[in-house]
C-alpha cells in the first residue's frame, strides 16, 4: 500500500511464489521487480532466473536478512537494489520516486 501511494507507481502484479513471479513478469513486463529472498520457491532462484535474462526488469531486494554475502549474491546475479526491510525503507521510496520522475527533472535534495 505504500508503493502505490507514491505518484508515477503503479503496481501491476503480485506473485505467490517464484513460478508465478516468472510467469507474472513475462506477461506484465514490468520495469521494476521487488524481491522477498524468502518468498515460497526462493527469490535467489528469481533473481538468478530474470536476472541472467539480457532484457530484464531492474530488481530490487527488499528483505529483513540484510547478511552482506546475501547482498554479493544478489548484485551479481543481477539484481540492481538491495536494501533492509527494517532500516532502508526510505531509500527505497527514493529509488521508486526517481523511477517515476520524467527523464530531466532534478532530483530533489534528500
Amino acid at each position: 500500500m505504500l508503493i502505490e501511494r507514491i505518484p508515477g507507481i503503479e503496481v501491476v502484479g503480485e506473485a505467490s511464489d517464484v513460478d508465478h513471479a516468472i510467469e507474472s513478469i513475462d506477461r506484465l513486463q514490468p520495469d521494476l521487480v521487488i524481491v522477498d529472498l524468502h518468498m515460497p520457491g526462493s527469490g535467489f532462484r528469481l533473481i538468478d532466473v530474470v536476472g541472467a535474462r539480457t532484457h530484464h526488469p531492474k530488481l530490487l531486494v527488499l528483505t529483513s536478512y540484510p547478511y552482506p554475502q546475501y547482498r554479493t549474491r544478489c548484485l551479481k546475479a543481477g539484481a540492481e537494489y538491495f536494501f533492509d526491510k527494517a532500516t532502508e525503507f526510505n531509500a527505497v521510496v527514493r529509488v521508486l520516486t526517481d523511477m517515476a520522475r520524467p527523464s530531466g527533472d532534478p532530483t530533489p535534495p534528500l
